[in-house]
């Protein structure tokens, strides 16, 4: 049985992105579900050999903190054997095991893993049995509608047979594979899925603001949605998609609380190895939109440690 989320508004995974730290931040925010970066099956059963020849868990792995939950883990890859093994080291873990098959990167579908199974309905039949055999957590899946524009109804396909194999959710971002992230994302087929579905539906795809969410959900009928690019450097968009389905009004945030969220951010990596590549990368996305914000991304590219980044954000506050 799924969690109780206490909103119906959910951060998606994102490579890269939704480290523990920002994920944090967002259940902070309100947030009703979190889910980790995708994780390669094959990655998690090497790891949790090498960690447990030293007496370690997984955890040292794939971080988290007990704050987030509701969490969900995702995972990625089609060896059937792997993905159970893999399953059943991250179920103690995490509230909900999620699987990606909407991935469009190339280095992963040329892996016959995330946007490339929707072609392989056998195989991801064998994949849902798999995982809901492996676990009693509940298993939920992550599609797209299919992967070029003349397959993009193959998601009603796979949904039907996640659905009588046991998955208990799916969220549909409606661009196929090919697409990536470009145009636009076609909300009516979440309408579509939900409307043949008797399992709940998260519509995913360009929400931006919380009027987005709105119309998402009363459009599409979807019983949640999935903010990903939205909330990059951004998790007010929690608060504010919450505020604005219960009072129809939000609080505008300035660029200084931006930068005030980023140091909160900063503040909470202190107890995660995140990598200061990645540190860069989410200062970027904290001070996108802001007055002078090309030249200061372009400062931050080339700071080489965490004093010059906070150095460079602190200076920052004369531009808000």
């Amino acid at each position: 049985m799924l969690p109780k989320f206490s909103s119906r508004a959910f951060l998606a995974p994102m490579a890269g992105v939704s480290d523990p730290a920002l994920r944090l931040q967002c259940k902070k925010m309100g947030a009703g579900l979190v889910v980790t970066e995708f994780t390669n099956i094959h990655s998690i059963v090497a790891k949790e050999k090498q960690l447990k020849d030293h007496m370690k868990k997984i955890t040292e792995f794939i971080e988290f903190s007990d704050q987030e939950r509701p969490l969900s883990i995702q995972l990625f890859g089609s060896d059937l054997s792997v993905l159970e093994q893999a399953a059943k080291i991250v179920e103690p873990y995490f509230d909900i095991i999620d699987y990606n098959m909407g991935c469009p990167a190339p280095h992963i579908t040329q892996q016959m893993a995330g946007g490339a199974l929707l072609q392989q309905t056998n195989l991801t039949q064998q994949i849902f049995q798999t995982l809901v055999n492996a676990v009693k957590k509940p298993v939920t899946l992550k599609i797209r509608s299919g992967v070029t524009d003349a397959s993009r109804f193959l998601f009603k396909e796979i949904a039907e047979i996640a659905e009588d194999e046991g998955i208990q959710m799916i969220t549909l971002h409606p661009r196929t594979v090919n697409q990536g992230y470009s145009g636009n994302a076609d909300w009516n087929l979440i309408k579509e899925l939900k409307e043949i579905s008797g399992i709940p539906i998260v519509g995913n795809g360009d929400i931006t603001t919380p009027e987005d969410a709105k119309n998402m959900l009363d459009e599409t009928n979807c019983d949640y949605v999935m903010i990903g690019r939205g909330a990059m450097g951004n998790p007010f968009l929690f608060k504010q998609i919450n505020d604005y389905l219960k009072t129809n009004t939000y609080h505008e945030y300035s660029f200084k609380d931006r930068l005030d969220s980023f140091f909160d951010y900063l503040h909470l990596t202190n107890q995660y190895k995140i990598k200061f590549a990645n540190l860069k990368s989410q200062a970027m996305r904290f001070t996108k939109g802001m007055d002078g914000g090309s030249k200061l991304r372009a400062k931050i590219t080339f700071s080489t440690n965490i004093e010059e980044l906070e150095q460079i954000m602190t200076n920052a506050y004369s531009l808000s």
